[in-house]
């Protein structure tokens, strides 16, 4: 009994218990890791599946004022859907590497979201607010970065 107590003791030290959440950290990241390129694999075949389907033979078949600009926003919208897991994937993978969440790369991958919901912005169902809000978002996060970027280059000055 003693020998346990002392070995829960000794798990429960700072030092040890720190590792072991820094280990489950890194699971964690990992599993993430997997999970993303799940999802950026499943992006570029419904990608895939729209061009080929839905651009290529339908665009033959009933071309239609304004179908094709409709279409266009969708593919830009998947393209940014690939490009935001990416990014996304480029998070997990810099803390697997550092070790810390890296604030600039967040608020880039924030903002390239923030792009993707512009592009595909169907302006005739959103109203005002809508618009004013992605506008303080955009403000923000533009903000954000400015200040980020900057303190990292006087950093490494």
């Amino acid at each position: 009994m003693r020998k346990l107590w002392n070995r829960l003791r000794h798990a429960w030290q700072d030092e040890n218990f720190l590792h072991s959440l820094k280990n489950v950290e890194v699971l964690v990241s990992k599993v993430l890791s997997i999970a993303m390129l799940i999802v950026i694999l499943v992006a570029i075949y419904d990608l895939g599946v729209f061009l080929v389907r839905d651009f290529l033979i339908a665009e033959g078949l009933a071309p239609g004022p304004g179908s094709f600009i409709n279409r266009l926003f969708t593919i830009f919208g998947l393209f940014l859907n690939v490009l935001i897991a990416l990014e996304i994937l480029e998070n997990i993978s810099a803390y697997l590497k550092k070790h810390m969440i890296q604030v600039e790369l967040v608020i880039a991958t924030s903002l390239v979201a923030v792009a993707r919901k512009i592009v595909i912005l169907d302006l005739e169902k959103k109203t005002a607010m809508d618009v004013i809000a992605l506008a303080v978002a955009i403000f923000a996060l533009s903000v954000s970065y400015w200040i980020v970027r900057n303190i990292a280059s006087k950093q490494n000055s």
